[in-house]
């Protein structure tokens, strides 16, 4: 049955594992366009502290980024809906539609094709929780929902608000309301091998060269527009950097903090992918090209 899916390829590892640079290189060879599985790429304006500056300078055409304004909601439920449209565009045009992103819960909705619950946002609950503290969030979760508080990323101000405003709504766990329809696709998953000690040097680069690029000024700009509040907002360089900008640390404890807290969301990100067996794990786009011949 599965041999009659389109096939698709998802590019997948933790923060500053070099997948976008795999991804735009695998597509240069296999004909393939990209498809954004970052759930702080798809914000517009917000494009150095994203990493988001090598995807938009790509001749490879990238799919859902800048898709939504950083003071408003972007649910799940629309990302897997743009998602699909491109994909099936992508498919159509007899390209080979290529993932590529570090958010679980955004591949995993196309990979095994989530039925995701129809919530909708409550604007007036949304509001009094964006207002409390992420440790009151989380600890909120964990007592009304352990099991999904077993695997949400507890840092992510806008995830811990919507599994809290389904959990509220349904009265069950945000995690067995996600369950799996019919799949769409055959998908090969590619991780990206990572040693430790590496990537936590390469995040440090990475977030010395966001501030050579410019990511001072970008936040700048974005509070001039938009409260500090906003979930967007509290995303990994944006929030240190705006606590710098407020004389509230130096320049070089924000640089610590978000260097910090990049590398334990890496780890996250690595736990969670490791309970999915179909990932083949690659060193090298050799590897991703061998993978991708025989798939």
């Amino acid at each position: 049955m599965i041999d009659s899916l389109p096939k698709i390829i998802v590019i997948l590892g933790p923060t500053a594992s070099g997948k976008s640079s795999l991804a735009i290189k695998l597509a240069e060879k296999i004909h393939g366009e990209i498809v954004n599985a970052d759930s702080r790429q798809v914000y517009k304006k917000m494009d150095i502290g994203t990493g988001k500056t090598d995807s938009l300078g790509s001749k490879i055409p990238h799919h859902i980024l800048d898709v939504v304004s950083p003071d408003k909601p972007f649910s799940l439920a629309q990302y897997q809906r743009l998602a699909i449209l491109a994909i099936d565009d992508i498919l159509r045009r007899r390209k080979v539609p290529i993932i590529c992103g570090g958010t679980g819960l955004y591949i995993r909705a196309i990979v095994d094709n989530l039925n995701i619950p129809k919530v909708k946002p409550n604007t007036a609950l949304r509001q009094k929780l964006e207002k409390q503290t992420l440790a009151k969030l989380f600890s909120q979760l964990k007592k009304l929902d352990p099991k999904t508080a077993k695997i949400i990323d507890r840092h992510n101000k806008r995830r811990l608000v919507r599994a809290l405003e389904v959990v509220l709504a349904k009265q069950t766990s945000f995690t067995d309301l996600q369950k799996t329809k019919k799949l769409r696709y055959e998908v090969l998953q590619i991780g990206i091998k990572t040693d430790r000690q590496i990537l936590r040097q390469r995040i440090e680069k990475r977030f010395n060269q966001m501030i050579k690029n410019g990511l001072i000024e970008e936040t700048k700009k974005l509070l001039k527009k938009y409260p500090i509040n906003l979930p967007s907002m509290s995303g990994i360089g944006y929030l240190e950097i705006s606590q710098y900008l407020a004389g509230e640390i130096s320049l070089d404890e924000a640089i610590n903090r978000a260097v910090a807290r990049t590398y334990q969301y890496s780890k996250r990100q690595m736990t969670w992918f490791k309970k999915d067996e179909r990932i083949k794990w690659i060193d090298s786009l050799r590897d991703a090209i061998k993978y991708s011949a025989i798939f």
